[in-house]
């Protein structure tokens, strides 16, 4: 019989989503791939058992000749199981079934020595092909399965962090910004951004891996439908002992199963279901074209951000951190302002509204009160504390002052000590101040309780130090 020329091989036309902004928790089915290379998986299995059948019953029906030889019929006279996985048109495998049918009618003759050659020589063929299959869905599970219940899991989590910063941003709006440490939604942000930031990761890695599977699976169906040639190249050797007739019709059957070309299932597999499968080409998912519910709400930009330096309780020496001042009225205490290294709790928060603000000399200023970063238990026992701050110049030490004192709950006119501790960084050196972010400083100190200007000379700083916010990345405000 003539075989129709393959469909040409074509990508699937699937992608991840990949715009300018995308949704943070995708409501795909991320196992839907694996769910239907299974399936796939599934129907060579049953079709390869199909073929076992077939070469067993052929071998029983040796010893009952031709009336016997219904039964062999009977193997392959229901349809394929998962038959719309192949393409019915001939040249394939369902064709390949269908000539086994016509060719099995005409048989009537058999031998005792056919049956023993095939129970023993072609038999083994198929079984370790179908023992191959098995083993393929095996890996196809523990692979590509176990890495989308891993993003199924990250998703999760990453929802629950934007239910919850979700949460705090409304009870920031309907309480005035009063709430604890650990719900600022600042914080909670951040914590939002580490967690999107490991479920891409894992996304990215599932995707690689079903790639990987995707491309992998049709040189497998190659090896497969090889395999399947050569079992039924072996067959018709066996026969060929047989009657003429007998033997033109497995030579037959043959030539039909060895006609298939190697990609002609995939090529039409991937055909019917372009819009499922991935294509290789799409870009991978990123962090900087995704948005969610609450992004850049007010509550979570800072009023000021940038380094300062803190003195140790012990060694008395000066420290260098990131600090950032929130429309919550909390001072953070972070080691660095990056969101995806590890997840960026702060390692010190003041509650300004309870702290006792000094004042300003030149670098330097002092904040008493309690650290209440770690909730509400170890508050309770926790004592206050002077931090002693220094700036990388004055003017950046009014701008602190400023912000700081305007959120304080008391200032005193107590000047910091002004006698030079040890500093991490040699006179010699020469350091590049770092920028802070003053902005929308203006409109949010009104909304704080303050003192009297008049509590302390310094607060009157000249107004070109606060209007006049600065950023060490563009379009970043209060990033250095």
């Amino acid at each position: 019989m003539a075989a129709t020329s393959p469909q040409q091989s074509v990508l699937p036309s699937r992608t991840f989503t990949n715009g300018s902004e995308d949704d943070a928790v995708p409501g795909e089915d991320t196992s839907e791939v694996t769910k239907l290379f299974n399936e796939r998986l599934q129907a060579w299995k049953h079709a390869v058992v199909y073929v076992e059948d077939y070469v067993t019953a052929t071998e029983k029906m040796q010893h009952v000749h031709g009336k016997e030889y219904e039964k062999v019929l009977k193997t392959v006279s229901n349809p394929l199981k998962e038959g719309h996985h192949f393409d019915q048109a001939l040249g394939g495998v369902a064709g390949m079934f269908e000539n086994i049918r016509s060719n099995t009618q005409g048989i009537s003759n058999s031998h005792y020595d056919t049956a023993k050659q095939l129970k023993g020589t072609i038999l083994p063929i198929f079984e370790r092909l179908h023992t191959e299959i098995k083993n393929k869905q095996k890996e196809l599970s523990k692979g590509a399965g176990k890495g989308s219940k891993m993003v199924d899991k990250a998703r999760n989590t990453t929802q629950k962090h934007i239910e919850l910063l979700g949460q705090h941003t409304a009870a920031y709006d309907s309480t005035g910004g009063k709430m604890s440490a650990s719900e600022d939604p600042y914080v909670l942000q951040r914590g939002v951004f580490h967690r999107l930031n490991k479920q891409i990761q894992e996304e990215n890695n599932n995707r690689q891996d079903l790639i990987a599977v995707q491309n992998s699976f049709a040189q497998f169906e190659a090896h497969v439908i090889a395999v399947i040639q050569q079992g039924w190249g072996s067959f018709n050797q066996v026969l060929a002992a047989q009657a003429e007739q007998t033997k033109a019709m497995y030579a037959d059957m043959t030539m039909t199963t060895q006609s298939i070309k190697p990609d002609f299932e995939w090529n039409g597999f991937v055909h019917r279901n372009n819009a499922i499968l991935i294509d290789p080409s799409a870009p991978a998912r990123s962090i900087s074209n995704i948005s969610f519910p609450n992004q850049n709400h007010k509550a979570t930009q800072p009023m000021i951000a940038g380094s300062l330096e803190r003195k140790g309780k012990l060694l008395k020496k000066y420290d260098t951190n990131y600090y950032v001042v929130t429309p919550s009225k909390f001072l953070h205490e972070y080691k660095t302002d990056d969101d995806f290294a590890k997840d960026p709790t702060p390692e010190v928060s003041l509650y300004l509204p309870d702290c006792i603000v000094g004042a300003v000399s030149g670098q330097k200023f002092n904040v008493k009160g309690k650290d209440v970063s770690k909730g509400k238990v170890g508050n309770t026992f926790s004592m206050s504390h002077e931090f002693a701050f220094k700036a990388h110049t004055p003017n950046d030490a009014n701008q602190w002052w400023e912000i700081i004192r305007a959120a304080a709950g008391q200032t005193t006119n107590e000047l910091p000590d002004s006698s030079s501790p040890n500093s991490p960084i040699s006179p010699t050196e020469s350091r590049q101040p770092a920028p802070l972010n003053t902005q929308n400083l203006a409109m949010e100190k009104e909304t704080f309780h303050r003192t009297p200007s008049s509590a302390h000379p310094a607060s009157a700083t000249p107004a070109s130090a606060v209007s006049a916010p600065r950023s060490g990345i563009e379009g970043k405000p209060g990033a250095y």
